[in-house]
């Protein structure tokens, strides 16, 4: 008798499992407690996947011999608690398609720069003829790739959401960027619970696997001893230089792995700011792990270019340059945005708070932040946290209001910054949504 395997969500992930287990001999069922796009009941449709949308029918759900959450659904979810009170097996779709491939996987977590790191990571393999493919967090499900592709290599952006629900999912390679309070609402606002699921990245890693950190993050280094793991660790910093590793001096970064050392200045990178140093770092530690020629690495971080809604140039109108960081979900990514932004700036912040602490933006905010406008339901935290240190803060309520008003008060060689250090879900459908429509409204002056 096949197994059951039940769904939760038919968004990316949801339909991606649903064709890998269909392909791998399971009865599948997919639902969904609000409407399936329509791009995804297609594919269900093709492969002849019992659905359903709107609802979660409990009869059709608590038969499952095991259960694929996509990562959005909450423990605090009425029909997770019914599942884990019935003791069904639930895991994510990481770990679901991880049983089912051979590959190479190189997965990527950390609260900020995972997805710059996971896109160079996999533009450097790529460029070096490697059959590789780009999946989890980013572009198209890991579990369809592995159901209807065959890769030799696997690049994964892994969110935490994704390893809170893994069982024995081990990545040859796993890099933690760094760790930030981020999410805090989903692990009951304790900062613990999030710093355990970034570390099970690497919790189930071998002696044959590599473990790729920043050892400048104060949280990465304040918790390495409390998850072990038997893979080879290898740094990468700024700060301190490495036998084996990376590291940055006099403007060049160091990477030497397997005494076979690779230099390169940081102001040939395709893609500038200290952040990204460290995304190049991390990146690079892979393609040397993989044997890459050196100058296929060196052009490869050449011409990378900035991923859209991560610190992208717009446009410059009237000498006020538009960037669009919509990205920056939280208070780190934000500091980078700041950090590594020259010109005085006109900041666009503001969503919903995830409980962000923005003391550590104060100093940045007070050198470089000519005026600063809020854009949420609630700016109150934003204005207790910041207009004692702005002399220009004003609120709107949609984007089109916050770009006509940033404009107004730019000046030329002026920038507006949009990097909001919170969640869209108050005014936008996601931080994709709310950079298209920053876009839209600086095309629109």
């Amino acid at each position: 008798m096949k197994q059951r395997l039940v769904i939760l969500g038919g968004g990316e992930s949801g339909a991606g499992t649903a064709v890998l287990g269909l392909l791998q001999g399971y009865d599948v069922f997919v639902s969904d407690k609000g409407k399936i796009a329509d791009k995804y009941k297609a594919i269900l449709d093709e492969y002849k996947v019992a659905y359903e949308e709107e609802q979660h029918t409990e009869e059709k759900i608590l038969n499952a011999d095991l259960v694929m959450k996509s990562p959005g659904i909450p423990e605090k979810a009425e029909i997770v608690k019914h599942l884990r009170a019935k003791a069904v097996k639930i895991v994510s779709e990481i770990e679901f398609a991880s049983w089912y491939t051979d590959a190479q996987i190189i997965g990527i977590t950390g609260a900020n720069g995972k997805t710059t790191t996971t896109a160079l990571t996999y533009h450097i393999m790529k460029e070096g003829g490697l059959n590789v493919g780009l999946g989890g967090n980013i572009g198209k499900s890991f579990a369809m790739q592995v159901a209807t592709e065959k890769y030799d290599y696997y690049v994964l952006e892994i969110s935490s959401f994704q390893l809170d629900d893994i069982e024995k999912f081990r990545p040859n390679i796993a890099i933690l960027t760094n760790i930030t309070p981020d999410h805090l609402d989903r692990y009951n606002y304790e900062l613990q619970n999030y710093v355990a699921a970034k570390y099970a990245i690497s919790k189930y890693q071998t002696e044959n696997d590599v473990f790729i950190y920043c050892s400048d993050d104060e949280i990465t280094m304040q918790n390495i001893d409390k998850y072990p793991t038997s893979a080879k660790k290898i740094p990468f910093s700024y700060e301190t230089e490495y036998a084996e590793g990376a590291y940055v001096k006099d403007e060049t970064i160091h990477i030497n792995i397997k005494n076979n050392p690779f230099t390169m200045s940081i102001q040939e990178l395709g893609i500038r700011g200290r952040h990204n140093v460290y995304n190049s770092m991390a990146a690079g530690i892979v393609a040397n792990i993989y044997g890459l020629r050196k100058e296929q690495i060196r052009e490869s971080l050449m011409n990378f270019k900035s991923l859209e809604h991560r610190l992208e140039s717009v446009t410059k109108i009237r000498g006020v340059e538009f960037i669009n960081d919509s990205k920056a979900t939280n208070v780190n990514s934000t500091w980078y945005a700041l950090e590594s932004t020259s010109k005085p700036i006109i900041w666009i912040a503001g969503g919903v708070d995830k409980g962000n602490d923005y003391t550590v933006l104060e100093q940045l905010v007070k050198k470089k932040v000519r005026a600063m406008i809020c854009l949420g339901i609630d700016n109150t935290k934003l204005h207790a946290a910041f207009s004692k240190h702005v002399d220009i803060v004003v609120n709107c309520t949609n984007m089109r209001d916050a770009v006509r008003m940033a404009y107004q008060l730019g000046n030329p060689g002026d920038a507006v910054l949009l990097s909001p250090a919170c969640a869209s879900f108050d005014l936008f459908q996601n931080y994709e949504d709310r950079g298209k429509k920053f876009k839209d409204a600086v095309i629109q002056l």
